[in-house]
């Protein structure tokens, strides 16, 4: 090789190269922007509960960017409320209606959803059709029925009258019957061939192989469960003491009507109990949803 013919080896950037490199660019800036409009209602809910208002005493929390930036942090917002407004009891209620719904929608889900994916018996499909009909409804046409069932039963107003009529979910069977369809038939044949039942199938093979969906419909429906705020006022109605968080922070609103830091940290309560859990079972959820819906 010549000295002359060294240069013709450097490569240049190509013109779609350049195109390339600023398409990148360009996907990061609009990511990033998205991010800081999600993240920023959190940030600054989070930096107001912490602010110690006895130094920033008639300063308005809409006073931007100050109030981004507190002078001094403080827990005492969290401990003022949890103190004068009974905060605990609420937490309890949320903790029990939110976890009796979750278990409960993975039971019905999961079992509903396994005849639907992997038996064969008459209008099978027509079935299923009419169970994802029910998306296109809203759950306000099912109240003012479930309010008077839930009466005539003699539990409303109680953990189980809030609990039941929100189980049996179209979504929850969907997201189910996607991850069972996804499991190969062999090994259903294999299971039945050394005696197992359907429900021995069901238990040792199609749930441990569906762990990923499992665990993104619990994630939906913890945070459904503990977001809701209409339907558990209404089962409720009878009994304010279950009441749960979702329910309480208006009151909070209405006790702490001039106090928007106290507000801000009854907020934070209320989120970081499903933010922790969503981060903790993150690598689960995309793999859930992507076997719904390839199934």
């Amino acid at each position: 090789m010549t000295v002359l013919e060294r240069p013709s080896q450097i490569r240049i950037p190509t013109r779609a190269r350049v195109l390339s490199t600023l398409s990148k660019v360009w996907t990061y800036v609009l990511l990033s922007v998205i991010l800081l409009f999600a993240v920023f209602p959190f940030l600054w809910t989070l930096a107001i509960s912490l602010t110690d208002k006895t130094v920033v005493s008639g300063v308005s929390i809409y006073d931007f960017p100050s109030s981004l930036f507190p002078s001094k942090l403080t827990l005492n917002n969290f401990v003022d409320i949890y103190q004068k407004f009974g905060l605990g009891k609420y937490i309890v209620n949320s903790i029990i209606i939110s976890s009796c719904t979750v278990v409960g929608t993975l039971l019905v889900a999961s079992l509903a959803a396994y005849p639907l994916a992997r038996l064969h018996f008459p209008f099978r499909n027509f079935i299923l059709a009419l169970i994802l009909a029910t998306l296109v409804l809203p759950s306000e046409t099912n109240f003012i029925v479930n309010i008077i069932t839930l009466r005539n039963l003699g539990i409303l107003g109680t953990y189980a009258g809030v609990v039941l009529p929100v189980l049996a979910t179209a979504f929850g069977i969907f997201v189910m019957r996607g991850a069972y369809l996804s499991i190969p038939e062999t090994l259903l044949e294999a299971a039945r061939i050394d005696g197992a039942t359907e429900l021995q199938i069901w238990w040792r093979v199609m749930l441990p192989l569906s762990v990923p969906s499992i665990t993104a419909l619990a994630i939906f429906t913890l945070v459904g469960s503990w977001n809701d705020y209409f339907w558990p006022s209404l089962a409720l109605i009878t009994n304010e003491n279950l009441h749960p968080l979702a329910v309480a922070m208006l009151k909070l609103k209405g006790q702490f009507n001039y106090d928007p830091f106290n507000v801000a940290a009854g907020a934070m309560i209320m989120m970081l109990p499903v933010l922790v859990v969503f981060l903790a079972a993150q690598r689960y959820f995309m793999r859930g949803l992507d076997g719904a819906v390839k199934g």
